[in-house]
C-alpha cells in the first residue's frame, strides 16, 4: 500500500493500492474542511484502505489545525469509532 497523497487540486485525498484509486473527497471552506464522499474500488474493499485514508485525512486536518465537517457517512462512522478525532469536528 502507497502512501496517503493529498491531491490539493483536484480536492482529494488519493490512496492507490495494486492499481486502483481510492479517494476522500474534500471542500476547504476557510479554516474548515467538509469530506464529501469516499469511495474505495470494489477490487480492493476490504482491506482497511478507507480507514488508512480517512485516518491519513483527519491527521492532516489536525496539522493544519482544521476544523472537520464529516458529511460523508463513512468519515462520520470513522470519527464515532475513533474518538482521538472527535475534537476536530466543527
Amino acid at each position: 500500500m502507497k502512501k496517503v497523497r493529498d491531491n490539493r487540486a483536484e480536492q482529494e485525498f488519493e490512496l492507490e493500492v495494486d492499481g486502483h484509486r481510492a479517494l476522500a473527497a474534500y471542500q476547504r471552506e476557510g479554516n474548515r474542511i467538509v469530506f464529501t464522499h469516499t469511495t474505495v474500488p470494489p477490487a480492493i474493499e476490504g482491506r482497511g484502505v478507507a480507514s488508512k485514508l480517512i485516518r491519513a485525512a483527519l491527521d492532516s486536518a489536525r496539522d493544519q489545525r482544521l476544523k472537520v465537517v464529516p458529511q460523508c457517512a463513512f468519515v462520520a462512522g470513522f470519527i464515532r469509532k475513533h474518538p482521538e478525532y472527535r475534537d476536530l469536528v466543527a
